[in-house]
């Protein structure tokens, strides 16, 4: 399958020379991909290099005559470190903006904790006008993007490094709709992004021992499908989140919230609870904070004991 950055490339492409609002601002990252966007639309391209703050003030004012900006760098440097520009300037300013970040979670393991993002989704959801996206998939990333850009909010697309590899119809994917990729009855399993693959195969593993696993699949966090988990929780009675998230505030949060009022209730959530300071491969990070298929199949049937 494709990787999300370069449909992120295509897309723009395909976008880029019948919408001439289209401004892109990069970070110094993604220049080759970029380049047959850059040719296609020149004088829509910038690099603006390791400066953050200033490419959201940079947009703001592209935003303030007219244009559409899309910038696009690395989650930490973009969502944390530029979140007071980004508050203020489009926030405060009710102006749109198009963020498309790279190495959420520990996509770039290899880099340490100061390349590490686990927050993104939390700072940017609580600005009021923020749409918050992860998606898993180029389909997914091509429809959602094409949806929402000239929207006037301020919408994160948030990619992955690994899709999830699960093919999704066209015609299922619409921004703030969640998907029921695998019915179940003894235990619901909610997830987003490339964790999708871990939760498919634990229900696997868990339907071999004789548990039905309900499986959920959430692109969009804001606006957050909040019927789709209710109806899901309110039949299974057990919930396990698994997500690339900070344990304080993520998917756990909104599922909960969707499931208030529900009684005898078994919850629990695999997540990231603090810095990741080892260095190692995606999958060994990914180990180390139990997001894997035989952490998750343990988790689920100590909450199945439960009932």
């Amino acid at each position: 399958m494709k990787k999300l950055r370069q449909e992120f490339a295509d897309t723009l492409l395909e976008l880029g020379p019948r919408d001439p609002r289209l401004v892109v601002l990069v970070g110094d990252i993604s220049h080759g991909i970029l380049q047959p966007f850059a040719r296609a639309c020149p004088g829509r391209y910038y690099n603006i290099g390791i400066c953050e703050p200033t490419i959201v003030n940079l947009a703001a004012g592209l935003n303030k005559v007219g244009l559409l900006p899309v910038v696009h760098t690395i989650a930490p440097f973009i969502t944390e470190r530029a979140y007071e520009q980004i508050k203020l300037d489009f926030g405060y300013q009710r102006l749109s903006l198009n963020l498309v970040s790279v190495g959420g979670a520990f996509d770039y393991s290899q880099l340490g904790c100061s390349h590490h993002c686990y927050t993104d989704v939390s700072l940017l959801s609580h600005l009021k006008r923020s749409v918050v996206l992860v998606p898993g998939s180029p389909i997914e990333f091509n429809l959602l993007f094409k949806a929402l850009y000239t929207n006037g909010q301020i919408n994160y697309f948030r990619l992955p490094e690994v899709p999830h590899e699960v093919e999704f119809a066209p015609a299922d994917l619409a921004p703030g709709r969640g998907l029921r990729v695998r019915e179940g009855r003894h235990v619901t399993l909610a997830t987003l992004g490339t964790q999708l693959r871990t939760a498919l195969t634990a229900a696997e593993q868990l339907a071999s021992a004789g548990l039905s696993a309900e499986v959920l699949y959430f692109h969009t966090l804001k606006p957050f499908d909040a019927p789709l988990l209710r109806a899901s929780v309110e039949k299974t009675r057990c919930l396990l989140t698994l997500e690339e998230l900070s344990a304080h505030d993520g998917l756990f949060n909104l599922c909960l919230r969707a499931a208030l009022g529900l009684e005898r209730v078994a919850a629990e959530q695999i997540a990231i609870d603090d810095f990741i300071h080892r260095y190692g491969t995606y999958a060994e990070l990914c180990a180390q904070v139990g997001l894997t298929p035989e952490h998750v199949v343990r988790a689920a049937r100590r909450l199945a004991a439960t009932h």
